[in-house]
């Protein structure tokens, strides 16, 4: 762990991670500290900070449950947008580089496996379907993600375009929308917080480990469930991989 404050790091960097369960080893394991006042009070997500190999670490997560009463992660595009654009807006002008990391269904008609980490090319939705023209590119959505080709061959990672949508299931129409982003891998969140990152001009890009085959034989849901928890364990073995790499470098070196 560095000592270096804030204003003495060389990078400062977000770490988006919308499930409390995938963060949490990843904030002990650096002893990240949670700042309480970070999010306005009517907001459920979390923020924890600290430094790490002379960057400045700033990890969101988006909270639980509170509107339904269920306890469950937020997860989906509404939070996952909200969260990381209240946090460029309370770091405005600080943030170097936003990687939101977590896990994802995978396609082995792209060459994923479970346990894949991947690092996104760019980023698209599948379930904004809009055909009116010229909403159809705004309802695709798609964001390129910062070149990170050294950082995958480094530390082994696949890259491809990482598909969001607000359902873990795939119906016949996403999975003709996900043939058409050329996507190698699925989530609920990536496209959202690529727009969010957008707004502010801040570079990014994901870090994703494969949790289920999405085009396999087993019911999603059942997959995601199974592994989850190694997904979530091989997660916390690449990120820290990963900022390691990113910090001290420029993004051309990535």
């Amino acid at each position: 762990m560095s000592c270096c404050r804030f204003q003495q790091c060389s990078r400062s960097l977000v770490i988006a991670i919308a499930m409390e369960a995938e963060a949490q080893p990843f904030v002990d394991h650096l002893g990240l500290k949670p700042v309480h006042d970070f999010f306005p009070a009517e907001a459920p997500f979390h923020a924890f900070q600290g430094t790490h190999d002379n960057c400045f670490l700033t990890v969101v997560t988006n909270g639980k449950d509170q509107v339904h009463g269920t306890g469950v992660d937020n997860c989906g595009t509404v939070p996952a947008a909200l969260a990381t654009f209240l946090t460029l807006q309370k770091l405005k002008g600080q943030v170097d580089l936003l990687i939101n990391a977590g896990t994802c269904g995978g396609f082995s008609s792209k060459g994923a496996e479970i346990g894949d980490a991947f690092l996104t090319t760019a980023t698209a939705y599948h379930d904004r379907r809009i055909p009116i023209p010229p909403f159809i590119p705004y309802g695709i959505g798609k964001v390129e993600s910062l070149s990170t080709k050294q950082l995958a061959s480094a530390i082994g990672a696949k890259t491809g375009i990482c598909t969001t949508g607000n359902s873990l299931d795939m119906h016949d129409i996403d999975h003709l929308h996900i043939q058409n982003n050329d996507a190698s891998v699925k989530d609920m969140e990536a496209a959202a917080i690529a727009w969010a990152c957008e707004l502010h001009e801040t570079p990014h890009f994901c870090v994703k480990v494969v949790t289920d085959i999405v085009d396999g034989d087993k019911p999603t849901e059942e997959e995601f469930l199974e592994n989850l928890h190694s997904a979530s364990k091989k997660l916390q073995e690449i990120l820290p991989q990963v900022i390691e790499y990113v910090c001290g470098k420029d993004h051309s070196e990535l």
